[in-house]
């Protein structure tokens, strides 16, 4: 009888079509999501004007989806450890999609609000079920990198976004870009046949077959046999994945500090997301070329997150999420600044790489940090708890908004977060993540075998 540890496997494993094709389905569930976020900001000034809202309203209207998220992190993150990955993400996306398109029939600001609470259910609950899929299959060597890579579509969603809204909210209205999100539910048949369920999840199920099938995907030079015992190691095992289990073994206090970066962070990246249209447009410049900021911003944000993430590969990980939050913070304070446009569209992309570059670089090192059983609750918790910073920041940038304060204000207080959340990444301790925890278990294991047939080469 031979013991397989899936886990190692999937460590070892070589990128191959396999691995491709969960990135596919993971990078674009994710361009959705960023999309679907995106739309409510792209759209926001033709929504206050065709609705009648003052910027104090439009702010909670948009926090209304982000209020959802916050939900859906932690409710639908939890739940995927427990009924498996697919089905939670087959969820997040159908709540998403159709809701969004629901709050384009609305004309009242509650009723809008209302429906994109719901789809930021599903639009929450996605990103901890994705990262932590694409964390589990990725090979260890280019971990960090298909995790951001996947992650980039977040930055691809924001520019399908702006681009549409640049042709269709002129012709057609706002209300067609919030259609054009209904689109994702009909690929669902699709995901539920090539998406492959978590590992843990079939070994705990007792689903054996199923597992050892994906086992050989994983790692073609695998091949399944009749004895073989499929295992994973003790501390990656579900068992209902407590909520308690962020906090032991000495991860409490780095549990903290991820929820407080993941809180400044998205602050900043909701401030932006939200907000950048607006203050763009009031500061003098077309609606057409405040959009092209937001297409600036998105395309740094995929520079950042998929050049954070080849970055993360080959040095600390720790060091350049650290790194990132610090460039967040100068870059987005320059933006409130006059400068001649050329340069101003570079610190819009270098603020875009360090706000959605760095939550994606955050996701990864967050799904790298705890074992694999309890990683997508405690990226759902992290994500969960950071919605806090999105919530608010919509709300607290439309209140200075609508105070007219200085354009640098605004952005200053936008800045500010970046660096709390690089003394948060700081003072988390990396000794405690279940990579290094991994990879200490493998000397000791090595140490333990090279001791045995020390002694036995002695007795002999």
């Amino acid at each position: 009888m031979r013991q397989i540890d899936v886990h190692q496997l999937a460590d070892d494993a070589r990128f191959n079509r396999f691995h491709g094709l969960v990135l596919f389905w993971c990078a674009l569930i994710i361009i959705f999501d960023g999309y679907d976020l995106a739309v409510v900001g792209i759209a926001l000034p033709s929504i206050m004007k065709d609705l009648g809202v003052d910027p104090t309203q439009a702010g909670f209207m948009v926090s209304s989806a982000l209020f959802g998220m916050a939900f859906g992190a932690i409710f639908l993150g939890t739940l995927a450890d427990r009924i498996g990955r697919r089905w939670s993400i087959v969820m997040c996306i159908t709540l998403f999609s159709v809701f969004t398109a629901a709050a384009a029939l609305t004309r009242d600001p509650l009723l809008f609000a209302a429906s994109r609470f719901v789809a930021g259910l599903g639009i929450g609950g996605v990103m901890p079920n994705v990262v932590a899929h694409m964390t589990e299959y990725a090979p260890k060597k280019v971990r960090a990198t298909l995790v951001t890579l996947m992650f980039s579509g977040y930055a691809v969603g924001g520019i399908l976004a702006a681009l549409l809204g640049k042709g269709l909210i002129e012709s057609y209205g706002w209300q067609s870009v919030f259609f054009a999100a209904g689109a994702p539910v009909l690929l669902i048949p699709f995901i539920l046949r090539s998406l492959p369920e978590s590992m843990p999840f079939l070994l705990a199920k007792g689903r054996h077959e199923e597992l050892k099938r994906i086992a050989a995907r994983v790692e073609p030079s695998y091949q399944p046999q009749a004895g073989d015992q499929l295992t994973v190691p003790a501390r990656d095992e579900t068992h209902g994945a407590p909520t308690r289990q962020l906090f032991a073994e000495g991860r409490g206090f780095s549990t903290l500090m991820f929820w407080t970066s993941f809180f400044m962070c998205l602050f900043m990246v909701y401030a932006l997301s939200s907000w950048l249209t607006k203050l763009m447009a009031g500061a003098g410049y077309s609606l057409g070329s405040a959009l092209t900021f937001v297409l600036v911003l998105n395309a740094g944000a995929i520079v950042g997150s998929v050049g954070g993430g080849w970055l993360a590969d080959r040095f600390h990980i720790k060091a350049v999420l650290a790194s990132m939050y610090a460039l967040a913070a100068v870059s987005i304070s320059l933006l409130g600044f006059a400068m001649p446009q050329e340069l101003l569209f570079i610190v819009v992309a270098l603020a875009g790489a360090s706000t959605i570059g760095t939550q994606i670089v955050a996701n990864a090192y967050t799904g790298q940090f705890y074992p694999m059983a309890i990683r997508s609750t405690g990226l759902g918790f992290a994500l969960g708890i950071g919605r806090g910073g999105a919530i608010l920041a919509p709300i607290v940038i439309g209140l200075l908004v609508s105070l007219k304060l200085p354009l640098q204000q605004n952005f200053f207080a936008i800045a500010i977060p970046g660096a709390i959340g690089m003394l948060a990444v700081l003072l988390i301790d990396h000794r405690k993540s279940a990579s290094v925890q991994h990879a200490a278990r493998l000397v000791m294991a090595s140490e333990a075998t090279a001791s045995a047939a020390r002694n036995a080469h002695t007795h002999a």
